[in-house]
């Protein structure tokens, strides 16, 4: 027995020292332990030191024990064995108050007149565990019934509606926010200083060999005119290079190499590259593109050969 307090009281230091730590270091997201290592040699320190003490109290109460006489032994036997009994009396005197019931010696009180073959019934008390429980459900099922059906409290339907809701919300606002969860269908134009010219050192170190450096076109298409191949705009040429070209015969795909948010920067920046003179353009590939969604301040037309082609221009400032 006095092993297993020793025991309990090195671990209850040894957890109380942890989550002192815990409470009194801020380390934001982190555990204490996992941002500052040396705080598990101090927390060895500790434990060495309780495992010290708690030898020593044992060892000191061993010596003293044989320096009685044995009179003196047989006595703090004794009140040793008394101590523990009254320690874990309560423990029986509860126990039988729960129960409430009569000793065998004692049923003749409480046995009934009902006789079957030979079988008596005893009017035993319920127990008072019982019982209580019984009277706890009564007052948590009335207060149930006044909350849910008198004053119109969320059933937990609506509840786990709700929560899914303010879930739903929270994921698409951290979407918003995390570039690294960007896909085809959440992307936006990137118009920061920061993330052009992230994109354009992807663009040099990954596309000047299809496009050259201008992105006036080379193996690949112009990039700088309004026709295109698989569709302009930002959502387009995300899914373009995230995917890739026409199979066998277009561009690979690049999703393995670049993660989302850096696809983002570079269709970007290949978008910011519209309208500028590339030394050498290569002529027109794929079919002209028009956002659907951009605000057409002028509509113009211009005549190519034989055909009439509708040109429309959006010169409202971005």
């Amino acid at each position: 027995m006095k092993r297993l307090f020793s025991f309990l009281r090195i671990t209850g230091l040894v957890v109380l020292a942890i989550i002192l730590t815990e409470i009194t270091l801020d380390t934001g997201d982190q555990w204490a332990f996992e941002k500052y290592p040396v705080l598990w040699l101090i927390l060895a320190v500790i434990l060495v030191l309780a495992i010290a003490i708690e030898a020593s109290v044992a060892s000191l109460e061993k010596i003293l024990f044989r320096s009685l006489s044995p009179e003196a032994q047989q006595r703090y036997l004794n009140h040793t064995a008394e101590k523990r009994a009254a320690r874990f009396a309560w423990i029986s005197q509860t126990y039988e108050r729960l129960l409430d019931k009569k000793p065998i010696e004692k049923e003749d009180e409480i046995i009934l007149d009902h006789n079957y073959d030979g079988i008596r019934e005893l009017d035993n008390s319920l127990p008072p565990w019982w019982l209580y429980g019984f009277y706890a459900s009564m007052i948590f099922a009335f207060i149930y019934l006044v909350n849910y059906h008198l004053l119109g409290g969320d059933t937990q339907k609506e509840e786990y509606v709700q929560e899914i809701t303010q879930a739903q919300e929270a994921i698409e606002a951290y979407k918003k926010t995390a570039k690294g969860l960007v896909d085809e269908n959440t992307v936006e134009l990137l118009t920061g200083e920061d993330d052009v010219k992230a994109g354009q050192a992807i663009f040099t170190a990954n596309c000047v060999a299809c496009h050259k450096a201008d992105a006036g076109g080379g193996i690949g298409p112009n990039l700088t005119d309004d026709y295109w191949i698989l569709g302009g705009g930002i959502k387009n040429v995300f899914h373009t290079i995230s995917e890739g070209g026409r199979p066998g015969k277009g561009m690979i795909s690049w999703k393995t190499d670049l993660k989302p948010d850096e696809i983002a920067q570079v269709a970007s920046y290949v978008l910011s590259l519209h309208g500028t003179q590339p030394a050498e353009p290569k002529e027109p590939q794929g079919e002209l593109w028009i956002d659907p969604n951009a605000p057409v301040d002028e509509v113009s037309v211009k005549k190519q050969g034989d055909d009439m082609e509708i040109i429309m221009e959006n010169t409202s400032e971005e």
